[in-house]
C-alpha cells in the first residue's frame, strides 16, 4: 500500500457478537479483506479439503516445498478474489492475508508458492482426479443444502451449473471454437 496509510477505522456493529474494528495503517496490508470471510466459509464447509482429498502426491517429497492443500488454497482463494491468472503469484506471494488463508503465519513462514509451481500443480491433475474432485465438490454441496432444507424434507435439489465463457486470443493450448459464444475460448463447444 505503500508509505500512504489510511487512519480510518469501520466498525461493523451488527455483524457479530462484538464490534469488529479494522485497521489499514500496517505497512504491509492486503487489498483482499473479504477474503477472510471466504476462509471461514471454506473452513465450515470442507471444501477445499475435500478437493484436496481427490488429489494424488506423485512428487519427491524430499523436493516439496508446498503440499498439495496450500497450492490448492492458494489458487482457489487467488482466483475468488479476481486474480484469474497465476502470473499474478508473483505479487501475491508475500501477501500477509493469502498467507494467512493458507495456514501460513503472514509474518514469519516463507512465501507462497511462484506461478511457475502453480503452473505445473495445474498441469499435472488429470482428468479422473477432476472428475473426483467433481463429485466431491457436488456432494459437498448437497451436504449443504440437505442440511439448510433438512425441516423442509426436501426430496429433490436441482444444481443448475452455468458456465461462463473464457475467451482465448492467440495460440493458446485447449482452446475452441464456440458457436453460441462466437469466439475461440476455454468452453465446451457444442459442434
Amino acid at each position: 500500500m505503500g508509505d500512504e496509510h489510511t487512519r480510518q477505522t469501520v466498525l461493523f456493529l451488527d455483524l457479530l457478537a462484538k464490534p469488529l474494528q479494522v485497521s489499514f495503517s500496517h505497512p504491509r496490508a492486503t487489498s483482499d479483506g473479504g477474503a477472510v470471510l471466504l476462509g471461514a466459509l471454506d473452513d465450515s464447509l470442507g471444501l477445499t479439503a475435500s478437493l484436496t482429498d481427490c488429489l494424488l502426491d506423485e512428487r519427491d517429497p524430499s523436493k516439496v516445498c508446498h503440499p498439495l492443500d496450500r497450492l490448492l488454497k492458494q489458487r482457489i482463494y487467488s482466483m475468488a478474489c479476481g486474480y484469474s491468472d497465476a502470473n499474478d503469484a508473483s505479487r501475491l506471494r508475500c501477501d500477509p492475508l493469502h498467507k494467512a488463508l493458507v495456514g501460513l503465519d503472514p509474518e514469519e513462514d516463507p512465501t507462497l508458492a511462484s506461478q511457475p509451481t502453480l503452473s505445473r500443480f495445474e498441469n499435472s491433475v488429470s482428468a479422473t482426479t477432476c472428475f473426483r474432485m467433481a463429485a466431491a465438490f457436488t456432494n459437498c454441496v448437497l451436504k449443504r443444502h440437505a442440511k439448510r432444507l433438512r425441516p423442509r424434507k426436501v426430496r429433490k435439489i436441482t444444481i443448475d451449473l452455468d458456465g461462463s465463457v473464457d475467451p482465448t486470443h492467440g495460440q493458446q493450448e485447449f482452446t475452441f471454437f464456440n458457436r453460441y459464444y462466437d469466439t475461440w475460448c476455454y468452453f465446451p463447444s457444442a459442434s
